[in-house]
């Protein structure tokens, strides 16, 4: 299945979906914003799907919203913002928040330019890896409007409200080492898409069950009560028990066991 401007690998359980717009920086067209959004959908639908890399093509993340293509049609500008209920993620929100509600781990590869939108997307990603040289900024003030790609949420959990606050309204670009200090991303190394792909693997060889619960269980209680914390827990952990995998991981644990563990349970 095609899918325009973004490419999407599967091997081993472990898909890599790469922005392909090289020669515009991999800024962000209605195409890559259906693309990507079609691509969540089949990955989400894929039990076999143990880990998502996302990274972008010639050497850049994304430059954020191509705005002359995406305003030569005012239909395609609506299509990006409509939603039947303000609750509700739009297509535009929907390439960030996404990637959270896969139920998988998704690593996301930073190199050259991630600025405003790309940032957005790359703030839905559970693990963010750059290379040294990689340059970041929430630069939707500079055109005098506010972040509306749902990357907020991402944001309000890694850092404080004052760098959210001034990386927000400065529009500040920043290099991969400050982003780091600030929270925004995770590990800066000379490889990050070699150690992206090291660290699905690693992540391969743990129950798909218990990472989808891991995931979902991190992403629903950080902000919860308590009580809806705890139920939680108790919750995931029933399932869990009940699940084949446990049985496989504890057989890999206590017995050296190569056992390949069984497909996603079906309720994550």
């Amino acid at each position: 299945m095609l899918h325009p401007c973004v490419n999407l690998t599967i091997e081993s359980g472990i898909a890599i979906v790469e922005l392909n717009r090289p020669d515009k920086y991999n800024a962000l067209n209605y195409q890559i914003f259906t693309s990507i959004h079609k691509v969540q959908q089949r990955l989400a639908k894929d039990r076999r799907i143990r880990c998502v890399i996302l990274t972008g093509s010639g050497g850049n993340f994304c430059s954020g919203l191509d705005v002359s293509s995406v305003m030569r049609s005012p239909m395609q500008a609506i299509k990006l913002l409509f939603k039947w209920l303000p609750g509700n993620a739009n297509l535009a929100q929907q390439v960030s928040i996404g990637w959270r509600r896969l139920p998988v781990p998704v690593i996301c590869v930073l190199e050259g330019i991630c600025y405003g939108g790309g940032m957005q997307i790359a703030l839905g990603a559970d693990v963010r890896i750059a290379s040294p040289d990689c340059r970041l900024s929430i630069m939707e003030a500079k055109w005098g409007l506010v972040p509306d790609m749902a990357g907020l949420v991402g944001l309000r959990e890694l850092v404080s409200k004052d760098v959210a606050l001034l990386l927000t309204m400065t529009a500040e670009v920043i290099e991969a080492k400050q982003a780091h200090r600030y929270g925004l991303v995770t590990e800066v190394c000379e490889q990050p898409l070699e150690r992206a792909q090291l660290l699905a693997k690693q992540l391969a060889q743990t129950s798909p069950d218990a990472n989808a619960a891991i995931k979902s269980s991190i992403n629903k209680n950080w902000r919860a009560s308590e009580r809806s914390l705890l139920c939680r827990e108790s919750l995931y952990q029933i399932r869990l028990l009940l699940g084949k995998n446990r049985v496989v991981a504890a057989l890999r644990q206590t017995k050296g066991s190569e056992r390949a563990y069984k497909q996603r349970q079906s309720w994550w």
